[in-house]
């Protein structure tokens, strides 16, 4: 396919009243332009400065990921404003045991790519969509069925980029993160050589991640985008980053805090708008930390219309930046693409948390070499001090309310790690601290668990993926969880393994990480997967990216039942023809085995194809004037049968029990 490219000149935006270019004036705000910390400074609209459509990505020249020395991947600096701890808190939330109950093993496991570029950390992460899986990682990217079938990659990651020109097409520098929603992918990486950055954005012209890509390079002036995470909404593509000025190793500037219109990118317009924010350290730089989170929108349901995007910061009063308390930070981004000057960036509220400790032992300031593992003196990191989130910030709109999941790695007990995980409600209201719990059960088994990443399901369940290491055992990706009516605080859905470990990492960075990623089915919207890293074999740097699907609780049931019957000279045939749907969604489910009693003769069993559908029939004599089939059963891999949520759309029956008549 020819690729369509369009260049935008910034001397030709097509914003003009309304649009500023990011001037490097603008970007270089100083921190105590804004003292208090409590509203992004704002840095105008601008538009794309490089846009085009690409060939298929399936049919492009492959940038093939290209072995070299051993590359440490952006050394995720510190801000330089970091200085004596606080008190060192006890966590009053330590769940020290393995829930008592069984969760579901995972009904899908299988490896992504492996460290084909030597880089570290990989940074893994991925999302789901109808049909595929993607992964991302440093520095490559790779697209798989449902089944784990490899359909495209692994590829370099500016591979996305190829022919596009520019420093996209140009570096494959790192920090990537790919989300799924309103029927497209994002696929997205940083550029870092400058003097001018980026951050560079593929989405998807269909559902198909092989297929074509409008493709564009937002450039965020001089200043270095570190770790921008991205949050899917229902008005805009919203990122947020850590951002240095003029160069990876300047000085720290901020969050930048960016809104790109959906609509049109999503639409390929070649100049869509992109609001930014720069929300300074200032006197108060413990009110953004080393990073905030977007909101990523999960679910079928949007926010209420006109709702702001939610970014959430972390505070620890131990912490290097003089935080007064523990607490998270609730930041609203209203974006105006009509008039964008009346956008704002604003810390709407601190929400005290239960005590927490975000310092681990890590041996001297500064050290990543915290977390231990068997048959090596090497330890790996833990990032709890670094005072964020971790990926992702999960919002759900259930009708009745709305919530917001995210967790941190945090130190539990002395010497021993664990995951603090939050639940927020009432985002734009008066938001609160729904519920919260430590899960650490290293306090009672000595099995450190961090990096986690955490995600609700259509039903109120929530999951919890993360590593999990000690001195004997190899570093794992496990999960847990927990049903919307089990006990506030608490994950007791038992604990499961994608995989047990088999190698340890000995490089000497000690990186790990630096995120995860958790992500809900859009086709059953209960189905979780998650996308971590494991060592097949010990060695410095060879980590593999792991992908595992499973559930908690993934109900499906009779969607609709219908009837024929047809005559067969002294005999007549009579059938009925089922459909089998998910719970949350109403979508197909495919594989499903029905098993149906037909009243006086015996049970019959049919298998749903990718319709869902399936039928069962029977030939019986003239003399029988009727035939009753009734559903007795729905049995699919990971699923359950949930008998009282059958229906009929048309009424021609209650859903589970049908009746034929003889023609």
């Amino acid at each position: 396919m020819r690729s369509a490219r369009f260049t935008v000149l910034s001397s030709a935006l097509g914003l003009a009243g309304i649009c500023s270019i990011l001037s490097p004036q603008v970007l270089a705000q100083d921190a105590a332009d804004n003292g208090g910390t409590t509203a992004g400074i704002y840095r105008g609209a601008t538009t794309a400065v490089r846009f085009d459509v690409s060939p298929p990505l399936r049919l492009m020249r492959s940038t093939e990921p290209a072995i070299s020395e051993e590359e440490e991947v952006d050394d995720e600096r510190p801000s330089g404003l970091e200085g004596p701890l606080g008190p060192q808190d006890l966590d009053p939330l330590v769940q020290a045991q393995i829930g008592i109950n069984a969760v579901s093993p995972p009904r899908v496991v299988f490896d992504a790519q492996s460290n084909v570029n030597l880089a570290i950390p990989p940074d893994p992460n991925g999302d789901v969509g109808p049909n595929h899986v993607v992964t991302m990682s440093n520095l490559s990217f790779a697209v798989f069925d449902k089944n784990g079938t490899l359909l495209l990659g692994p590829l370099n990651n500016n591979t996305l980029w190829a022919g596009f020109g520019g420093d996209c097409q140009t570096e494959n520098a790192g920090d990537p993160i790919v989300v799924y929603g309103a029927g497209h992918w994002f696929l997205s990486q940083f550029t870092s050589s400058g003097p001018t950055f980026f951050n560079c954005v593929a989405v998807s012209t269909t559902d198909d991640p092989t297929g074509t890509y409008f493709r564009y390079a937002f450039s965020t002036g001089n200043n270095f985008p570190d770790y921008p995470k991205y949050g899917l909404w229902s008005d805009a593509l919203y990122i947020a980053t850590r951002e240095f000025r003029n160069s990876p190793s300047g000085p720290f500037a901020g969050v930048g805090a960016y809104a790109i219109n959906l609509s049109q990118i999503i639409a390929g317009v070649p100049n869509p708008t992109m609001i930014s924010f720069l929300a300074p350290p200032g006197a108060q730089p413990y009110n953004i930390g080393d990073g905030l989170l977007p909101a990523d929108l999960d679910g079928t349901t949007p926010p209420p219309a006109g709702s702001p995007n939610f970014y959430l910061g972390s505070m620890d009063n131990g912490g290097p930046y003089g935080a007064p308390q523990d607490a998270l930070t609730f930041w609203k981004y209203h974006a105006d693409f009509v008039v964008p000057a009346n956008s704002s960036f604003t810390l709407a509220s601190t929400l005290p948390v239960a005590a927490f400790d975000s310092q681990f032992p890590c041996g001297a300031p500064g050290s990543r070499a915290c977390i231990p593992q068997p048959g090596t003196s090497v330890k790996i990191d833990h990032l709890g001090y670094r005072q964020r989130p971790l990926w992702r910030l999960a919002y759900r709109n259930f009708g009745t309310h709305e919530s917001l999941v995210t967790n941190q790695s945090v130190e539990a007990a002395p010497n021993i790690s664990g995951i603090r995980w939050y639940e927020i409600r009432d985002p734009n209201g008066a938001p609160q601290i729904f519920q919260q719990g430590t899960y650490a059960p290293g306090t009672t088994d000595g099995i450190h668990r961090w990096m986690g990443s955490i995600a609700m399901d259509a039903f109120g369940n929530a999951a919890l993926g993360y590593s999990a290491s000690s001195s004997t055992t190899r570093p794992s990706i496990w999960y847990t969880g927990r049903l919307a009516e089990d006990a506030l605080g608490t994950m007791p859905q038992g604990e499961e393994s994608i995989v047990d470990g088999v190698g340890s990492q000995t490089h000497s960075s000690n990186r790990w990480g630096d995120y995860t990623s958790l992500n809900v089915d859009p086709v059953d919207d209960c189905t979780f997967w998650y996308v971590n890293e494991w060592y097949p074999v010990t060695s410095q740097s060879g980590w593999q990216v792991r992908v595992g699907a499973f559930s908690l609780e993934c109900p499906v049931h009779v969607g609709d039942l219908d009837n024929q019957s047809i005559n067969n000279g002294a005999r007549w045939i009579a059938r009925v023809n089922i459909q089998i749907h998910h719970a949350a969604t109403e979508q197909a489910v495919t594989g499903a085995t029905v098993t149906v009693n037909l009243q006086g003769i015996g049970s019959r069993t049919c298998v749903t194809d990718s319709s869902g559908a399936c039928r069962v029939q029977v030939s019986v004599p003239d003399s029988r004037p009727q035939v009753r089939f009734t559903v007795t059963n729905v049995s699919a891999v990971g699923y359950t049968y949930d008998a009282a949520g059958n229906h009929d759309p048309d009424g021609d029956s209650n859903g589970q029990t049908i009746v034929v008549l003889q023609p």
